[in-house]
């Protein structure tokens, strides 16, 4: 195509824009747009910064178990008529009795998830561990399984608050007579609005300490009658008859 064949088609596009003004027009668009790809090149937003999220692994929960089981074990009453003295935690408890307790409260907690469709929240731990703070009959031994646990609130919400949660649901469920009150009564939370920012609560301690290995005359007038011929087991924090 000659010049002016070129110069006549583009005057039917463009109208009465002169090939010099065309050309300047061109050329401040092709500049435009050059400098618009490299201002959003500038400002893209990169790839979403990944959140990092604490978890705990299978052996450092069960070194937190055995840290639990050894505060317990020291506060384990020993017969004084015993001709042995008391053993040591190892001598009665394997590494594999402590993985296998870990291994209960983490499968019990996945059947929630799983099979009930229950997840454990964050909410729920937390309100546990204010629970056991404030039901606690032994508060001297509750701070020394916080402390033996570094004080740290996700480790005592998993490893302690967990436990006994998931087993307490999972009970609960499991039981036929309270099944349709659980269901009715539980209120699942969005997993997106989970957060995991746990507050350790404050372990006062009672005014009247409890000192073990030692009996208080109770004041109710509804005591039981003696019993004799009975059979009684002290597990280490209640008596079973």
């Amino acid at each position: 195509m000659n010049p002016l064949t070129q110069q006549k088609k583009l005057f039917r596009l463009f109208g009465f824009v002169t090939p010099r003004t065309l050309v300047a027009v061109l050329l401040c668009a092709a500049a435009c747009s050059i400098l618009t790809g490299t201002l959003l090149g500038s400002f893209r937003p990169g790839p979403p910064a990944k959140v990092s999220q604490r978890t705990l692994t299978f052996a450092e929960r069960a070194a937190y178990q055995r840290a639990i089981e050894d505060v317990y074990w020291r506060h384990r009453i020993w017969p004084k008529e015993s001709p042995d003295s008391k053993p040591s935690l190892d001598a009665v408890m394997s590494q594999a009795q402590v993985e296998k307790k870990v291994a209960d409260y983490l499968r019990e907690s996945q059947m929630l998830e799983n099979y009930w469709q229950r997840p454990i929240t964050p909410r729920q731990l937390q309100a546990e561990m204010d629970r056991m703070v404030q039901h606690s009959k032994q508060p001297q031994v509750l701070r020394e399984v916080f402390q033996a646990l570094g004080n740290d609130p996700l480790v005592v919400a998993e490893c302690l608050a967990r436990p006994l949660l998931a087993h307490h649901l999972l009970t609960e469920l499991n039981d036929v007579d309270h099944v349709k009150t659980t269901t009715v009564a539980w209120r699942k939370e969005p997993m997106a609005k989970q957060t995991a920012n746990y507050t350790l609560p404050v372990i006062t301690s009672p005014a009247a300490g409890c000192t073990d290995d030692t009996w208080t005359p109770s004041s109710l007038t509804n005591t039981p009658s003696p019993r004799e011929f009975h059979t009684a087991v002290w597990t280490g924090s209640e008596m079973i008859v």
